[in-house]
């Protein structure tokens, strides 16, 4: 079964399945350009074109395949730990929304689509609703199929981590819903406000190159550079970021200026552009109009390698600052400007300056690693020519000097992969859970389906019940973390139980149904009449007419060889003497235990039955369609008088399918 998918967390109108799939194109409808959210601010946002098929991990049953019809992806930043609480309210209510979460750090997005430990938490309940993840949630995995609970519980999110929330509209019906982030401990509210963080002339004057503490709003720059001005009155002609590729948004502006400027120090301040703001983040917060930084224009000054910036949880690239920005043209594509060594062997793939898409040269230098390195330690990067026998060139032209070193620290990568050992008893399954504990972990947070939690490093949990459970495990060192979940599967306790009729006729086949659950490898039945059986659903058992009413005990035990264990159920079965339907001639009520009662015998196959009795007067006394429903002798509570009773009795024979009516008297007798 095909899913059609709408991937963000905001107001979301939604427009008929029935147009043509077409490329995607539009802002937000790739894993790279997710459309950022801040908060649990509203955002509204048109159903875009109609695009996509791609097959999605989910770690679900066979038998569905989930893809990303209409995508749209929604992207959001960890500033605290703890669970992320949702929900998604449709204004159809018959419209069904599915969603899925996936955890982005330091990986390339459109590994979603390929690498299933990405994954977080989903719900894919074919129910129509309210749905999202909430305290009355069960598990964070919810597989498609109906009857499924529209709420997960809240998935457990990591400080610094990066996250994409998938909504899906898997009927396609019209409409909108609103999306509320909200009912969770985690913060994806930024707290640090954005500033100016230093500023610097380029070797020639013309141009004034501007960091940011953070990321800033491409489209908050007015592009004729109206938000700044120099203290010395130059005039400024643009502002251009220095890179827009990233969905929040750039940390460098490129300020370039009508004349040179000459040697001497210099304020940058910040105002209220043409387009009525100063510059702001993604989060609206906008840099103070006033904001002043000082710079300094002197005679050239040698280039330097400055300083190796790396995450310190397995790096899969390292940026490279330096002293006055690099001219792109010079930096060697395969990265073989740069060499690292550290306690573990460490090769560069690839090299780019990561403001070259605006401008001619960077100041930043970014290179990735043909594996992430995992090994805590300090390693050094040695700046060599490359192996076009190049040297890096500043943006004056001047080589740098070669054999230039700095170095960077790497904290010890953990792992949150587990091993279990599942033991099978008579009374459920019991497991094993195993963590290495690699890299000096010293922090265990286990999440096990909806039957407990555990900090222990290697819990043990029993489960009494079959079924799938989600585990979910999330580690730290104090400095990096991880997690990862699996699916598990318990068995049931191992308990005897089987359905039989409770009156049969002679010779006629027993129907025995076994609804023993738990891990049973053999099985013993005694039928009360000599027979025997070894089968887990034995058939063609009879019981021979002996020409009395016969109550026979039937049991079952059902165990476990191997763990010498075994269950056992019992239950009676009423083997009549004969199955000929016929109304006795009188009966005697009077409370002896003998004969108290009036009703067709052995009506076992009697199908459709209706039994009436009237009194000498034609008034009806008695009235049943069961059988087994007899009459005392009275009428409204009071006993009749002795005298002949006449009765109609009707039914269809189950065997033969002949319809049947009688008609006859009853004496009761005092």
């Amino acid at each position: 079964m095909g899913k059609n998918c709408l991937i963000f967390s905001l107001l979301l109108a939604v427009a008929p399945f029935l147009q043509a799939q077409q490329n995607c194109t539009h802002p937000g409808q790739t894993p790279v350009s997710a459309i950022p959210v801040c908060g649990n601010e509203p955002f509204t946002m048109n159903t875009p074109t109609y695009c996509g098929n791609t097959i999605l991990p989910v770690p679900c049953p066979g038998g569905f395949t989930y893809t990303n019809i209409n995508p749209n992806f929604f992207r959001m930043a960890c500033y605290s730990s703890g669970t992320l609480g949702f929900t998604i309210v449709p204004d159809v209510t018959t419209a069904n929304y599915d969603w899925q979460l996936f955890d982005i750090t330091n990986r390339n997005p459109f590994d979603i689509f390929t690498d299933a430990s990405m994954f977080v938490a989903c719900n894919w309940s074919s129910e129509p609703g309210e749905t999202g993840a909430a305290d009355t949630g069960l598990d964070t995995i919810v597989c498609e199929g109906s009857g499924q609970n529209l709420f997960c519980r809240m998935p457990q999110i990591i400080q610094g981590h990066t996250y994409l929330l998938m909504i899906c509209n898997q009927g396609g019906s019209a409409g909108t819903y609103a999306l509320t982030l909200t009912g969770g401990t985690a913060s994806i509210t930024d707290a640090i406000d954005p500033r100016m963080e230093y500023a610097k002339a380029s070797c020639d004057g013309t141009r004034i190159i501007l960091r940011t503490n953070k990321k800033i709003v491409c489209s908050s720059i007015a592009p004729d550079g109206s938000d700044f001005t120099v203290s010395s009155g130059t005039n400024i002609i643009s502002a251009v970021p220095g890179d827009c590729a990233s969905s929040f948004g750039t940390d460098s502006i490129i300020i370039n200026l009508a004349q040179p400027l000459s040697n001497g120090n210099y304020t940058l301040q910040l105002g209220t552009g043409s387009d009525g703001n100063t510059i702001g983040d993604i989060c609206n917060k906008f840099i103070a109009n006033g904001e002043a930084i000082p710079f300094t224009v002197s005679d050239l000054q040698q280039t330097i390698f400055q300083q190796a910036v790396a995450d310190n949880c397995s790096p899969e690239s390292v940026e490279f600052i330096f002293s006055n920005s690099i001219r792109c043209s010079s930096i060697a594509a395969d990265g073989s400007n740069f060499i690292i060594t550290g306690p573990q062997p460490v090769s560069v793939i690839n090299a780019e300056g990561i403001r070259c898409t605006n401008n001619t040269v960077s100041e930043i230098i970014r290179v990735r690693l043909a594996a992430p390195i995992l090994t805590a330690g300090t390693y050094q990067v040695t700046l060599v020519n490359g192996n076009d026998g190049s040297p890096l060139l500043d943006e004056c032209g001047v080589p740098l000097a070669p054999n230039s070193i700095v170095s960077f620290n790497v904290a010890g990568s953990v792992s949150a992969s587990f091993t279990f050992n599942a033991i099978e008893s008579c009374k459920g399954t019991t497991i094993n859970f195993q963590h290495n504990g690699n890299n000096g972990t010293n922090s265990w947070k286990w999440t096990i389906g909806n039957i407990g939690t555990s900090t222990l490093q290697n819990p043990i949990q029993s489960f009494p019940a079959a079924g799938q459970h989600t585990v979910q495990l999330i580690v730290t060192n104090g400095t990096c973390s991880d997690t990862s979940s699996q699916q598990i599967t318990s068995s049931d306790k191992l308990t005897a139980a089987f359905d039989v009729q409770n009156i049969i006729c002679p010779t006629d086949t027993l129907q025995l149904k076994n609804n023993s659950t738990g891990n049973i490898d053999n099985w013993q039945w005694n039928f009360g009449n000599g027979i025997l059986s070894n089968l887990p659903a034995p058939s063609s058992i009879r019981y021979a007419a002996n020409g009395a009413e016969t109550v026979y005990t039937i049991t079952l035990i059902a165990g476990n060889s191997q763990m010498n264990c075994g269950d056992t159920a019992s239950k009676a079965v009423r083997v009549l003497n004969n199955c000929l339907i016929a109304v006795p001639t009188a009966f005697t009520p009077n409370g002896d235990g003998l004969n108290d009662h009036l009703s067709p015998l052995n009506a076992l196959k009697a199908d459709n039955l209706q039994f009436r009795v009237y009194n000498r007067m034609g008034q009806l006394v008695f009235e049943t369609k069961d059988w087994t429903r007899k009459w005392d002798g009275r009428l409204n509570g009071v006993l009749q008088n002795t005298g002949v009773y006449a009765w109609l009795l009707s039914y269809t024979h189950h065997d033969t399918g002949e319809k049947i009516f009688q008609k006859g008297t009853t004496l009761l007798i005092r």
